[in-house]
């Protein structure tokens, strides 16, 4: 079949779903390419469009065929009569940057002015030029062509041609009531398309509500673009996937790129720190206002500079366009074009011998108080050369370490395309495939044979498939007090800063090697008292949001609702002696406080000792052919470095916090539960057992996800040694291959095999829901870091607690009682048998054999 019959032929089909087809190939680009060069074109207009249209941008394998052919044209080396040499520019000048750089500077120099004068024009909007800047300062020195682009770069006619934020924007409510969480925008089931964004959104809000597709067809009807409204809008996962389907039915298309939108606008009362930073990146517009008096069909003025939002001539909410930046970021068409271009900009002025622009709206910076920094303060300020950082202000720090997981990755190797990226600049860019090992459909398999490549080919590190999970291995890759970031909402480091975020501003951290940030408050956590028996740390996490709601500064209720955390860092102190891989439990499961980062104050010697065994870890992965070895080997060099001479940032003592939040160890005498399906409606164990609202009976079970480790599974081992099948369907999951070899070794699997347990290979499994699910309707008791509606099992009810809890209900098949559980736990879990059970992989004091048998 011909590549014109193919690919209408695709088109029709994917036309039935309502969406327009896929990119072209590199192959069926060579293909294309051929069909120009042909002395008469037939179907000359459809093909054009083809080649104009449906070819990603960027450094994509097809944009380098795209670009090869167009250069061709230009220098005379490729007949094509139905593309002159202008318009073979003008095609060049929509590609964004790569692979169409070089031809457009070579064209300055072109014989044909036409052409040297249209290259300028394309150039001058063209900002992933990269090294590529200084070839053009020394070529403007002797061509008039080169000048021109420089000094429109100085002038950032890139930015000042692009149209304003209006100051009235007229709009169609599109209201989805309550809270709206990323599972809800890109449901987990359907991972495996997201980086079909046209196919993706059509799962959009299934689970959530009827027809949400139509709904949003009958509301463009009236004319105006659409908003979309709710209470509680993006929280759970960092995934641009949510934004790239709100962005796909309510956006706008972007000219020569196929597939994929940008503007848009989002209003809620409350929306999540990463779904706002993800939106800002992608060019949308999002506003915090109260949406009480918006409904689904309203029309709506909203006054972006005003910060007004009128209905029916009659303002019904105010806000603040925040950040003071946001205009700019909507004009340029997201955040991560804004930065670059005002990068380019910056450079083309220092260049040229001019002063400062007045061009962009500066970031609005606090006042200094004067007062100390707090820990997360420090941490982000020495990312910026800085003693220390205050909240509200604009930085952009260096990003040490950049995490990537597979369900996202596609994405993300997606948006370094658009990139023009061909190297990572981040000092450590990781890889991983947790999410979908398990259970890999067809287009996983792809992907786990393509993505390590693109990878390792910038300098990444890439896991393999069953190596277990993103987080666990991407920890033990830190460096204290260093900043990060990652595309999984549950990239917390126990030592370090990070920011998760969308696959968007990996790439960008990942290319760049920095990220945007607006300095958040901090909330700390002060733990004090002596942790009761039978209380785990998951009770500890726990307890932070039980005691903020006992506080008033946490709400179960969506509607005006209030979140101490959300958009804060969570900095936490008091345990100082934990074990890294424990300090983990309390990092990770700020991302369910909707918090923007977290710290952990330790001390000297458990880092120490996480890092000795990480050393040993890494260079055993170099020796089982991990790449990028070179970047394995300076991760290497710069943790025995800290060894060397290990010292970690503190507090001061007069620093300033939104809130302080003590919880007194001393006063938990039982275990807390996230009760079914909101990982904020926290209430102890006797509280449950007396709600008659609350089930009681428990179906199955889930000991996996990032919030273990291997002392849960021995745990749970222990509970279940020696007592038959588990009256409730048991799943085991260890988070990486090593836990898994190592209980293997220790026998454990012989008893969760008498148990009646189903065990799978290393990976996210039930926690994501994406391949293995619980059955329909099921009560679930989990480990796991989130519970919300439908993630484990269409209709599932969920609890959330410790691995130990998650034993004995197990066991039982129902929830115990507080008496029978602090029976079992001092039976089986405490005493001599604590110490064996809760020993951790500590890798600098294992034989050789030992540590390859586990690596390997």
């Amino acid at each position: 079949m011909s590549l014109v019959s193919q690919y209408r032929a695709h088109t029709q089909e994917r036309a039935q779903q309502g969406i327009p087809p896929l990119p072209l190939t590199a192959d069926q680009t060579r293909e294309l390419v051929e069909l120009l060069k042909q002395p008469a074109v037939a179907e000359k207009d459809y093909l054009l469009e083809l080649f104009r249209e449906h070819i990603s941008p960027g450094v994509d394998d097809a944009a380098f065929e795209k670009a090869a052919f167009l250069d061709a044209v230009l220098k005379g080396e490729a007949p094509c009569t139905v593309i002159s040499g202008v318009e073979a520019v003008r095609i060049l000048g929509t590609m964004l940057g790569g692979y169409n750089v070089k031809p457009l500077i070579d064209a300055l120099s072109h014989s044909d002015s036409a052409i040297a004068a249209e290259a300028a024009e394309m150039l001058k909007k063209t900002l992933l030029v990269y090294d590529s800047f200084d070839v053009v300062v020394g070529l403007a020195k002797t061509n008039s062509y080169a000048k021109e682009v420089l000094e429109s770069w100085g002038r950032a006619e890139w930015f000042t041609s692009r149209p304003k934020v209006a100051e009235k924007l007229t709009l169609t409510v599109f209201k989805v009531p309550g809270e709206t969480n990323t599972d809800d925008l890109s449901p987990a089931g359907e991972a495996f398309t997201r980086s079909d964004i046209p196919l993706h959104a059509l799962s959009m809000l299934g689970s959530k509500m009827d027809d949400p597709i139509g709904v949003i067809a009958g509301l463009k009807e009236k004319g105006h673009p659409l908003a979309y409204v709710g209470d509680v809008v993006g929280t759970g996962s960092s995934r641009k996937s949510g934004i790239n389907s709100v962005q796909w039915h309510l956006g706008e298309d972007i000219p020569a790129v196929p597939n994929k939108r940008t503007a848009g606008v989002v209003i809620g009362s409350i929306i999540a720190p990463i779904f706002f930073n993800t939106a800002e990146d992608s060019g949308a517009l999002p506003i915090q206002a109260d949406v009480s008096d918006m409904e689904t069909g309203d029309v709506i003025d909203v006054f972006p500079y005003a910060g007004a939002i009128e209905k029916n001539g009659k303002v019904i909410a105010s806000f603040s366009m925040s950040p003071n930046t946001l205009g700019d970021e909507v004009r340029a068409g997201g955040r991560i074009a804004l930065i670059i271009g005002r990068t380019l900009t910056k450079k083309a002025r220092l260049a040229l011998g001019l002063g400062d622009d007045d061009i962009f709206q500066s970031p609005e910076q606090p006042a200094d108080t004067g007062k100390g920094y707090t820990l997360a303060q420090k941490m982000i300020g020495k990312a910026c050369g800085l003693k220390g950082v205050r909240p509200g202000m604009y930085v952009e720090p260096e990003t040490l370490t950049v995490g990537s997981q597979d369900t996202t990755g596609a994405m993300t190797r997606d948006e370094v395309k658009e990139l023009a990226a061909l190297s990572f600049s981040s000092d450590l860019f990781m890889q991983s495939f947790c999410h979908t090992a398990a259970y890999p459909k067809p287009s996983d398999i792809k992907l786990h044979r393509s993505l390590p490549y693109f990878v390792m080919s910038r300098g990444g590190v890439a896991l393999r498939p069953g190596d277990g999970v993103i987080h666990t291995w991407l920890n033990r890759m830190v460096l204290p007090d260093t900043l990060g970031t990652g595309g999984d909402s549950h990239t917390r480091f126990p030592i370090g800063v990070s920011f998760p975020a969308g696959s968007g501003l990996v790439a960008f951290a990942g290319v760049t090697g920095t990220m945007p940030l607006n300095v958040p408050e901090s909330v700390l956590v002060r733990f004090s008292g002596e942790m009761q028996p039978g209380i785990t740390l998951r009770d500890l996490v726990n307890a932070i949001p039980y005691v903020a709601i006992k506080q008033g500064l946490l709400t179960v209720e969506k509607k005006g609702k209030k979140n101490v955390f959300a958009g804060r860092v969570l900095e936490i102190e008091g345990l100082p002696q934990l074990k890294v891989e424990q300090a983990f439990e309390l990092s990770d499961a700020s991302a369910e406080r909707s918090a923007a980062a977290c710290t952990v104050r330790l001390d000297k010697e458990p880092v120490i000792e996480y890092l000795s065994s990480n050393v040993k870890l890494l260079e055993q992965m170099i020796e089982d052919g991990y790449g990028d070895a070179d970047t394995i080997r300076r991760r290497i060099g710069k943790m025995q470095e800290w060894l060397d001479s290990p010292s970690l940032l503190e507090p001061d003592a007069d620093a300033e916090y939104a809130a302080v939040i003590e919880v007194n160890m001393s006063d938990i005498t039982e275990p807390i539960l996230c009760c079914p399906n909101d990982p904020d409606d926290v209430m102890t164990l006797g509280e449950i057992l007396l709600d008659d609202s609350r089930p009681k009976q428990i179906d199955e079970v889930f000991v996996g996800s990032c919030m273990t480790n291997i002392g849960h599974f021995r745990a749970l081992g222990e509970v279940l040694r020696g007592r038959g099948p588990a009256a409730a369907k048991l799943w085991v999951v260890p988070p990486t291959k090593m836990d898994m070899k190592q209980l293997i070794e220790e026998g454990y699997y012989s008893v969760f095999g008498a148990a009646g347990a189903r065990t799978e290979i290393p990976g996210c499994s039930l926690c994501m829901g994406n391949q293995a699910r619980v059955a329909d309707n099921a009560v679930v008791f989990s480990t796991s870091t989130r519970n919300f509606d439908n993630r484990m099992g269409a209709g599932a009810q969920v609890y959330l607690g410790s691995a130990e809890l998650a034993a004995v209900s197990a066991l039982l098949g129902h929830l115990p009682n507080r008496d029978e559980y602090l029976e079992i736990h001092s039976r089986q879990l405490s005493g001599d048998k604590a110490e064996d059970i809760y020993q951790y992989l500590n890798f600098h004091k294992l034989g050789k054999e030992e540590l390859e048998m586990l690596v390997d």
